[in-house]
């Protein structure tokens, strides 16, 4: 199979995966939503170890132990993406999937944003439409839920800093989630053992399917992440761009079709301007990367001759 098909059909997987996500965290009841964060942290490490146990992948240790920065980096990465795991698994499991894939839906947007306002980019007109309309939504759906989608902008958010943090870490993604979980360890572990000794732990007190479903918990987190590595290596960043709408729509899906969630019309029209946002946005973003490749070619010609 062709490196390019290969790296489309993981990035595919990846991104159905943590679309599905809502089926499985509702299984995990009736676990709190910070009891099963800490079993994922906890179970997320254990796979990931495994992972680069069987790769024999160990070399990156004492290179990244010698960086300080870096590893400040990953720890400030691991805060954000405990704030953006706990946000998800309560909404899920307390009826907002809908919302929570509002959050996926709108967080290019915020990233986008965050280019501005953090490295001083500047947009080009599209892409200030594209977020005018974003912020038009977020406005149109406020009026509908009689409050502001605090869940939807708690993951947007979140998964545009962790973004930042992460291409500013530059760490693969195995090492880097291996090094995340791990400083999230502790804090897990000692949540675990308060509700063990409070009598309020349900891990091994519901049985073993249960039990077993918690330890799930960490296999779902590595393997998406494991797939889109190895899509992210293989296919342009144009398609995964493209790719990553696959999560928020099967979610939204899950929220509509199997969840049952209200979407009254107010509501649809809420999310009909994202979904505008983002159709402007993906043109604007495919319409540069055509205009790039011609002067790319015409840079190379040059080059072409001095090697011949």
């Amino acid at each position: 199979m062709p490196d390019l098909r290969r790296g489309v059909l993981f990035g595919v997987a990846a991104y159905a995966m943590w679309g599905l996500f809502p089926l499985y965290w509702p299984l995990l009841k009736p676990s709190g939503a910070v009891e099963i964060l800490a079993h994922r942290i906890v179970w997320s490490l254990a796979a990931v170890v495994a992972v680069l146990l069987v790769r024999r992948h160990w070399s990156w240790v004492k290179e990244l132990v010698r960086q300080p920065r870096k590893l400040g980096l990953l720890t400030v990465a691991a805060v954000v993406i405990t704030v953006n795991w706990g946000t998800y698994i309560y909404a899920v499991n307390t009826g907002h999937v809908v919302e929570s894939a509002l959050g996926y839906f709108i967080n290019p947007l915020v990233s986008v944003l965050f280019g501005v306002l953090l490295l001083k980019e500047r947009l080009r007109p599209l892409q200030w439409t594209a977020v005018g309309f974003g912020a038009l939504a977020v406005l149109v759906l406020t009026v509908n839920y009689g409050r502001p989608p605090y869940m939807a902008l708690v993951l947007a958010v979140s998964f545009a800093v962790y973004g930042l943090v992460k291409k500013q870490a530059n760490v693969g993604a195995a090492e880097s989630l291996t090094v995340e979980t791990l400083v999230l360890l502790v804090p897990a572990l000692a949540y675990l053992t308060f509700l063990q000794q409070q009598g309020q732990s349900t891990f091994g007190t519901l049985g073993a399917g249960h039990a077993a479903l918690l330890v799930g918990a960490g296999v779902i987190t590595a393997l998406p992440l494991l797939a889109f590595t190895a899509s992210a290596i293989r296919v342009p960043l144009s398609t995964i761009g493209l790719l990553q709408y696959i999560a928020p729509v099967l979610q939204f899906l899950v929220g509509v079709l199997i969840a049952k969630e209200t979407m009254p019309p107010s509501r649809w029209a809420g999310f009909a301007i994202v979904w505008i946002a983002l159709a402007i946005f993906t043109y604007d973003s495919f319409r540069a990367a055509r205009a790039r490749r011609p002067k790319k070619k015409a840079s190379a010609r040059p080059l072409d001759h001095v090697v011949t």
